[in-house]
């Protein structure tokens, strides 16, 4: 896993590289500032609306009456550890249902820019397919719901651990690694779909290299410091690294 890992994370390196050389920066602008501006306003009444789900349920528990009660600091350390790890993992699943929708959404760019960053790196004329855009577009949107219900599952079981003192507490790593994995799988079927990969042979390929995934993933989220950068480096560091694989 330590192979692939350092190669998506060299494709990423790379990508920026790729990106000034061929001027791209006009599928990484427009498409960047749209994701940015739903991206601050989505999660600004995400997590008014969670902090008021929380706080509603402690109440209705009693349980910061219950711990004035008990008057034990080391109890009271353990339950507001255990509300960081609910928020963190709340926050993560927001940020799940959140990256499905805008993968659905700007699957055509996606499409587009996959198909367009194997063209140069190939040196081939690309041809715009109407055909094929709307073929790949129906496959991300069929594998963005696969991975959508499968990790919705394993965060609302990752939810319930967080529950548990001091055992809760890795939950939130164990659900960024989850995150980042999910998300790189979307990311790598675009090209995997151009060489004739069926989604359940894609899905196994994956499956057998996960660093690929969970490391094209998790610079996507170190991305987020410049959030409009994020969506575009994501797919042409992805398109990359299954050129070298491909190579490999």
């Amino acid at each position: 896993m330590l192979k692939e890992i350092v190669i998506a994370v060299q494709s990423w390196a790379d990508a920026h590289q790729f990106i000034q050389r061929n001027r791209l920066f006009k599928w990484i602008v427009v498409p960047g500032f749209i994701y940015t501006i739903l991206f601050i306003v989505g999660m600004f009444f995400f997590w008014q609306s969670a902090d008021s789900v929380w706080s509603w349920v402690s109440g209705k528990l009693h349980i910061e009456s219950w711990l004035q009660k008990e008057r034990n600091e080391w109890l009271s350390f353990l339950f507001v550890m255990t509300g960081v790890m609910l928020r963190l993992v709340s926050v993560l699943f927001y940020f799940s249902i959140f990256k499905y929708v805008i993968l659905i959404i700007g699957s055509p760019v996606f499409a587009y820019l996959s198909e367009k960053t194997e063209a140069i790196i190939e040196q081939k004329e690309h041809s715009f397919n109407w055909a094929d855009l709307k073929k790949d577009c129906k496959r991300s949107a069929r594998l963005a719901l696969r991975n959508c219900g499968w990790q919705s599952v394993y965060l609302l079981a990752l939810i319930l651990l967080s529950l548990v003192p001091v055992v809760g507490w890795i939950t939130p790593v164990i659900a960024l690694l989850m995150e980042c994995y999910y998300f790189g799988c979307s990311m790598l079927d675009y090209s995997f779909a151009r060489i004739n990969f069926t989604p359940s042979q894609s899905i196994s390929f994956i499956g057998r290299h996960k660093g690929l995934a969970i490391a094209n993933g998790l610079l996507f989220y170190l991305m987020h410091v410049i959030l409009i950068l994020a969506p575009a480096y994501a797919i042409v560091g992805a398109t990359l690294t299954v050129h070298k694989v491909k190579n490999n």
